[in-house]
């Protein structure tokens, strides 16, 4: 139905517009019942409904309502499945309505900066790309019921150290290319209903109160439609973020700020246009919500399923000697209480009360072969001289042992950091003890980020289950017997030890969190770097075996307003049916700028059957090729050469093409006495007065020069010539006499004109 919601605000009182930008209570908006508005809820929701009473507390310490805990986004993003998290986001969308429940607070797509980051396991990625297509897909899913999203923390919320005062300090550049793309994708490509700002402080400025952030950004450039929400409590002045952009305040003040925005209003400061605009936002969500209310059921068998499938088609098979998949006639052993106590989500406010949890010995509970020993604790770091021994005798018994390691619930969550990046040295320790008696050793891991794996060399198989939602027993199994074939894809790459990071030096300490590795985050670093990791970005087996074929590109050179179509072919050359993530990656081969070695910008899932070729396309456009350039404010891309990678991971390229950009885009050029000829020499506007400079500059530098001896040994080379004249600055030419100041100043002034 269409509804004025215009002539509705008008017959709102001026309390009761500011009563509508904060909460009734923690997880209620307010209504106005004389109108006709009601009051709706929201829930944490990024991987599975967290509906509470009013009387409840964010980090999840009250009981919610039984629900389906579907794979947390650190596993999920590891699908690189569009398809499968637009289902997922329709599985929640369903639940939401089933619930009455207006808004799901999530995806959250802030980028994994550092391994240490407490609330990693709620992220998608250290790579924007996939984390804005990801994060899209799902959005797309849950917004088809009419059930909005809350896209968060936005933005550059990258680690839980003071995380409600502490400042990200990072360039735009910085800013645009890494921890704002995600962010642009889902708004261009599926307009969540809200966005939630984060805590922390930007360059200075708290994001809640940021108008740059909240509305020259996300609305006037990207094209934001919804409300923005605050997370719970970080308002910090409510009238400032009012005119910010920021809609609506969580959870309620108690009308303190409320009362607030009545005096600033009152008394001039606040316009009440600005009011009613934000009011407007709030309504139209609102009713989008409740004028399309749907009769759904609580399908809480079928999403279990669900999340079944989505858990085993995004785990990723790291290291497979010849011991997988598992056969039933195997004597096997099982060790480790995360076999029988899996960790499958991580602490905080995303904590869901799961109507049931499958562990892996319920799975194989009819297979006499299979014996299980507890190893070590699944909640702390205690080495049990009984339990050890119990489990180095099973390991040495069996045919193959399989130890279910991973991280406690202690040693990460939301609102603190890790402090190391270690197992429990419990867990080290047992595993060193097992490897001495037994050769055929798998390790399923569970954790919500990297960890370092000083056993890894010797260790013949490795999945990493990270942390798998309620049916994480059921897709282990599906895993390790063959039933799936592993088809997930890591979404962050695995670095040796901590230390290697790139944001090592820089991660967590003080008020001022300064972000100095700037672009190079994750594979961008560790590939440019040329340095060793465990598992690079993109990485993943499968138990059958894919080649790659046929590359072809539609146009050799582009233009700005072009599109270029890539395609490949992928063939199963394996036994099984399985899946392929196929990923394509840009080089920019111009040097005009510092960039990453090779930057994702396309992937796709493909299934195929044993002997099967299928064709994979991939279309890019200027942005698939371009840099934030701050002189401009605007995306740019030089004119040259750039290389087109298709690979199996960041560090697997099978394929490559090169093709050339033309560009009609220029950068401003202001020439000075400090212009430096090398840059005149770089530019066509100035080639050819810079080639006049640069021959009086080698001659007056003179010829090479042999050595007293007559050796012939150069003392002065031509190259030595050529780049010293290129890095000379124009005030040179008249300081060595070349020219008059006042006709260098005339050449300057005459190139600046063109």
């Amino acid at each position: 139905m269409k509804r004025d919601l215009k002539k509705l605000i008008s017959q709102m009182t001026l309390e009761e517009k500011a009563g509508m930008c904060s909460g009734l209570d923690f997880w209620h908006l307010k209504g106005v019942e004389r109108l006709g508005i009601p009051s709706v809820m929201v829930s944490d929701g990024p991987h599975g409904l967290r509906k509470q009473d009013d009387k409840a507390d964010h980090l999840g310490l009250n009981d919610s309502i039984k629900a389906v805990c579907f794979p947390p986004a650190v596993l999920s993003a590891c699908s690189f499945d569009r398809d499968l998290m637009y289902e997922f986001g329709d599985a929640i969308g369903k639940e939401a309505q089933a619930n009455d429940l207006s808004v799901v607070l999530g995806p959250a797509v802030n980028i994994k900066r550092s391994p240490l980051c407490g609330r990693n396991f709620e992220y998608y990625s250290e790579d924007p790309y996939l984390a804005g297509e990801t994060a899209a897909a799902f959005i797309n899913g849950v917004q088809k019921h009419h059930v909005g999203t809350s896209i968060k923390h936005f933005a550059a919320n990258n680690q839980e150290f003071n995380r409600m005062s502490a400042s990200s300090d990072a360039d735009e550049r910085t800013l645009r290319e890494i921890y704002f793309p995600a962010f642009e994708t889902a708004v261009k490509k599926s307009q969540p209903y809200t966005v939630m700002c984060s805590y922390n402080r930007i360059n200075g400025t708290y994001a809640s109160e940021d108008p740059w952030l909240l509305t020259e950004v996300l609305r006037d450039e990207w094209g934001f439609e919804g409300y923005v929400m605050s997370d719970w409590g970080a308002v910090n002045e409510r009238v400032a973020g009012l005119k910010a952009g920021l809609e609506l305040e969580m959870p309620s003040s108690g009308g303190i700020n409320d009362r607030e925005i009545v005096d600033a209003v009152k008394d001039g400061s606040l316009s009440e246009a600005v009011l009613d605009q934000a009011v407007e936002r709030i309504l139209n969500i609102i009713f989008q919500y409740t004028d399309h209310r749907e009769e759904q059921e609580f399908t809480l068998e079928a999403d279990h399923e669900l999340a079944r499938k989505i858990a085993s088609e995004s785990m990723v098979l790291l290291k497979n000697d010849s011991v997988l998949p598992l056969k039933e006639t195997e004597k096997i052993a099982f060790i480790g209480e995360f076999a029988k106590k899996p960790r499958f989500q991580g602490g905080g406010s995303s904590h869901i009360n799961s109507f049931c949890v499958s562990n892996i010995l319920d799975e194989v509970s009819g297979n006499a072969n299979i014996t299980y020993a507890k190893g070590f604790p699944s909640d702390a770091d205690t080495y049990d001289e009984a339990l050890a021994r119990e489990a180095v005798s099973a390991a040495k018994d069996a045919d193959k042992a399989v130890i279910f390691a991973g991280l406690p619930d202690s040693f990460e969550s939301e609102g603190y950091d890790r402090s190391h990046m270690r197992l429990p040295e419990c867990q080290n320790r047992l595993i060193d003890e097992i490897l001495a008696v037994q050769s055929e050793v798998i390790i399923v891991l569970h954790n919500g980020s990297p960890v370092e794996m000083p056993w890894l060399s010797r260790v013949k198989g490795l999945l990493e289950a990270y942390l798998g939602g309620q049916a994480v027993g059921g897709a282990i199994a599906d895993i390790l017997f063959g039933r799936v074939c592993p088809s997930g894809k890591l979404a962050e790459t695995l670095p040796y030890k901590l230390s290697d990071n790139p944001s090592y030096l820089f991660f967590g300490a003080g008020e001022h969190v300064e972000y100095r590795e700037g672009v190079f985050v994750g594979y961008r670093y560790y590939d440019s770097k040329e340095m060793p990791v465990a598992f690079p970005f993109g990485y993943g087996l499968s138990y059958t075996n894919f080649a790659y074929s046929n590359l072809k590109v539609s146009l050799s050179e582009l233009s700005d307003n072009d599109t270029v179509t890539v395609t490949v072919d992928v063939t199963n050359t394996g036994s099984v049916e399985g899946k392929e993530v196929v990923q394509l990656y840009v080089s920019d081969l111009t040097h005009a700028v510092r960039r990453p070695i090779k930057e994702l910008k396309g992937y796709e899932k493909v299934s195929l059957m044993p002997g099967e070729i299928k064709t994979v396309s991939f279309t890019l456009d200027y942005r698939s090729f371009a840099w934030y350039n701050t002189q401009i404010k605007d995306w740019y891309a030089a004119a040259g050469d750039y290389e087109i990678l298709i690979g199996a991971s960041s560090r697997d390229i099978r394929l490559s093409e090169n093709i050339r950009l033309t560009t009609q885009k220029l950068l401003p050029l202001h020439v000075h006495m400090n212009t430096t000829l090398g840059e005149l020499l770089a530019d066509e506007r100035t080639a050819n007065y810079a080639a006049d400079i640069k021959e009086r500059m080698l001659s007056f530098f003179g010829s090479t020069t042999t050595d007293a001896d007559g050796s012939g040994d150069t003392a002065i080379t031509e190259e030595m010539n050529i780049a010293m004249a290129a890095s000379m600055p124009l005030r040179n030419i008249a300081s060595f006499g070349l020219c008059s100041k006042e006709d260098l100043l005339a050449m300057i002034d005459e190139m600046n004109r063109q």
